[in-house]
């Protein structure tokens, strides 16, 4: 919050204690290192000159700013606040309540009193409507609180509310962004229905608005993302593509862009979505989602290593929540590909280091508390403890509600109790059909696996063909290979090594270009001849450096305890 005086066009100039007095606030602020302390005095002393009331108000607002962002008197911090909210309403200085409110409840947020933040938001936006910028913003600030308390109804509600008011104000560009971020709840609630039109006259909006170049392009990469995330959710891999090419253009154009400052003529378009900085992140990451689903993962690693070394250099100058929860992001999908490619100890070190990120945010541990457990669940299957695997996988599933997350993990439950042998009851009970392709596939193949444990060949080869079928339609590499290798195998077991040589070759290719270890192992197992049960040519393979220091994470079942997950 920089210290400073605004005056209305009429009002007296200001006098000049309080001109002295704020130079030496600010001077103190940002001092190197910050003279809090001083800063503090100099605002407190103007209230022995019984300042006007303007000046009062903003004071208390400054005052109340610069304890709660600089120290840990919150108590002092909160009463400047609301003595800044309870202001009387003076005409060119109502920004003052306004601001007052938004920094208010931000204060409540963090000190869990949410329910005392909403009412200080809903009274400034109903008198804020004759101040668009301060309007607008509250509403985003109330729905983004709503979004975070998971009612994302009355959050989408708000930003419908805020997509009027910015129609009516004339400004087309933060109507978008309001219809963007109404759109980004609906595909998290999947309303699939309510996102299709919506995204439609988002595009619609986006490609004909004219403005800022920076501003258009950003709006253009937000849509974009939309569509990508939209179309991976899905597990639509092929599909994608042509918007993933669009929205990687789109940020090397914005790279391009010189960097002026905005100052749009309508107050109601003073936003922005995204530093670029932090757009080229997100860019690098829906990639290495793709990437993942694709199975391309070298392409993954390296665009995660591209994103993780850009996130080092932003969260030296910028403490934006934002970054951490991108770089969680990141390392729970690399974890994954270390598991595939056989890396499990630099696979353990890393959900060690999302454990300390999450450690760092509460909320962050939360919303990735059952992404943890279902990451330790497939290190344990990685090293053959099937008991820890299913206890991590039963854990996550009692922290999410999410449908695909959790469709995720009881299929990799069911491979769980596949592997032990006795449970084919279970796995049957668990396989329902997802509505993202990707994981009915995967489904397909899970029930040929079980038929396969069970010797029931030809039912195994004709669940296994439809996942090859699926997975070919959207190339899908990972599941393409399995398939292969597990139809090899089958063929193996009947005796036509002939046909068996024909599924595991191009498997073994498939894997080799992955790379997956485990396939590649397999499938050399099946070329030389030797028909080893997939199981145990996994724990043959999986087992080495079990001795981590890390390993005792494997024994963490229980959600509250985060403080177990810490490796010191």
């Amino acid at each position: 919050c920089y210290l400073e005086t605004q005056t209305a066009p009429h009002a007296d100039a200001p006098e000049p204690w309080y001109l002295a007095l704020l130079g030496f606030a600010e001077h103190f602020r940002t001092s190197s290192p910050p003279k809090i302390r001083l800063c503090v005095h100099c605002l407190q002393a103007v209230f022995q000159f019984k300042p006007p009331a303007r000046v009062e108000a903003r004071t208390h607002l400054q005052l109340g700013s610069v304890l709660y962002r600089h120290t840990k008197n919150s108590e002092l911090a909160q009463t400047h606040l609301e003595k800044a909210v309870r202001s009387q309403a003076i005409s060119q200085f109502e920004d003052v309540k306004f601001e007052a409110a938004s920094i208010l409840s931000e204060f409540y947020c963090q000190q869990t009193l949410v329910d005392s933040a909403k009412p200080v938001l809903r009274k400034a936006i109903q008198i804020s409507q004759q101040t668009p910028y301060w309007h607008c913003r509250l509403l985003f600030q109330l729905a983004q609180l709503h979004a975070l308390e998971k009612d994302l109804v009355s959050a989408c509600d708000l930003l419908g509310v805020g997509a009027e008011y910015a129609r009516v104000m004339g400004s087309e560009y933060t109507r978008a962004l309001f219809l963007l971020s109404q759109g980004m709840l609906l595909l998290v609630e999947r309303k699939l229905g309510e996102v299709h039109p919506l995204l439609t006259l988002c595009g619609t909006i986006v490609e004909s608005w004219q403005g800022h170049p920076i501003q258009k392009e950003s709006l253009r990469v937000f849509f974009l993302v939309l569509q990508v995330t939209h179309y991976l959710d899905a597990g639509q891999v092929k599909c994608v593509k042509p918007c993933l090419k669009q929205l990687q253009q789109c940020i090397q154009t914005i790279s391009t862009i010189q960097d002026d400052e905005i100052l749009p003529a309508n107050p109601a378009a003073l936003f922005h979505w995204l530093p670029k900085e932090h757009m080229c992140v997100l860019v690098y990451l829906v990639t290495v989602m793709h990437s993942m689903q694709a199975g391309y993962l070298e392409k993954a690693q390296k665009y995660t290593d591209k994103a993780l070394m850009q996130l080092e250099k932003l969260k030296m100058l910028d403490s934006s929540p934002i970054l951490s929860t991108f770089q969680v992001m990141l390392l729970e999908h690399i974890i994954m590909c270390r598991l595939v490619t056989g890396h499990k100890a630099t696979a353990l070190q890393e959900i060690s280091q999302v454990c300390q990120l999450c450690q760092q945010s509460p909320r962050l541990f939360t919303s990735h508390a059952a992404q943890l457990h279902t990451l330790l669940g497939l290190y344990c299957i990685s090293v053959n403890c099937m008991d820890n695997a299913e206890a991590q996988f039963t854990a996550a599933l009692q922290m999410t509600t999410h449908q695909e997350l959790w469709t995720f993990i009881v299929t990799n439950l069911a491979s769980v109790y596949i592997r032990e042998g006795n449970r084919h009851q279970e796995v049957r009970k668990q396989l329902l059909l997802p509505s993202s392709h990707c994981l009915r596939a995967a489904g397909f193949y899970i029930r040929g696996l079980l038929s396969f444990f069970q010797g029931r060949y030809n039912e195994a080869k004709r669940f296994l063909r439809e996942t090859l079928k699926m997975s070919n339609a959207e190339d899908l590499n990972r599941l393409t290979a399995c398939s292969l290798v597990l139809l090899g195998h089958i063929f193996f077991v009947l005796g036509n090594h002939r046909e068996s040589n024909n599924m595991v070759v191009p498997a073994m290719q498939l894997a080799s270009k992955i790379p997956d270890m485990s396939v590649q192992l397999w499938s050399s197992a099946l070329l030389k001849g030797t028909a080893v049960p997939q199981h145990k040519l996994t724990v043959r393979f999986m087992f080495e450096g079990v001795e981590e220091e890390e390993d005792r994470f494997i024994f963490w079942p229980d959600g509250g305890a985060k403080e177990q997950l810490i490796v010191s």
